[in-house]
């Protein structure tokens, strides 16, 4: 029986899975073109992950007024997604005794997890993320995937030019066959005018 065995464990144990999927899931959301290219197992095993912190935000926007409470708690679940940074190493372990810089992306991550995502997908109940396969990679043969939010502003502009591009060809279509209703109109009285002089 295959009790308990829901997810792939990708050759790793599970602290190192679960860092590895955070730094994933920090890299999608704080991508420019929302969007990363990963192994398809990581990218299956992401996809779950991320919608879970998205649906959270989500959540967060469709709370009453009064709900600040309830919004500051789903942020703190949320956080567990993403690294708040490693509170327990020395502040001058960096290199040659300098202060290490303060990690801040899971904090930008979440900050944009609930301002503009939390927006986007408001009316959307689930599907926020879309797996696209690429192909093997040269060196290893491994299966490479993209992974990327959905209703992104690249897709939305691709969707905007091709509806321009739709009205622009209808428009001409319907322009041509005016042109050629207008020439027959006006072929039709000359050749009633020849007529009418013979």
């Amino acid at each position: 029986m295959r009790h308990l065995k829901a997810h792939r464990k990708l050759g790793r144990t599970s602290e190192h899975r679960n860092s590895m999927l955070r730094n994933l899931a920090t890299s999608l959301i704080n991508a420019k073109d929302e969007r990363i290219v990963t192994t398809l197992p990581k990218a299956k095993e992401l996809r779950p992950f991320v919608e879970r912190a998205i649906t959270l935000s989500r959540q967060a926007q469709d709370l009453p007024e009064g709900g600040e409470a309830r919004a500051l708690h789903l942020r703190r679940q949320a956080a567990g997604f993403f690294h708040a940074g490693n509170m327990t190493a020395a502040t001058l372990t960096g290199k040659r005794g300098q202060a290490r810089p303060e990690r801040t992306a899971g904090v930008a991550a979440l900050r944009r997890l609930f301002g503009e995502l939390g927006e986007r997908y408001k009316d959307r109940p689930g599907g926020y993320t879309r797996i696209l396969k690429l192909g093997h990679r040269e060196g290893d043969r491994a299966e490479l995937a993209i992974i990327e939010l959905v209703d992104n502003p690249r897709e939305l502009e691709a969707r905007e030019a091709d509806k321009k591009r739709k009205a622009a060809a209808t428009k001409k279509k319907s322009g041509s066959k005016k042109s050629k209703s207008e020439s027959k109109t006006a072929v039709e009285p000359e050749a009633s005018s020849t007529s009418d002089e013979s």
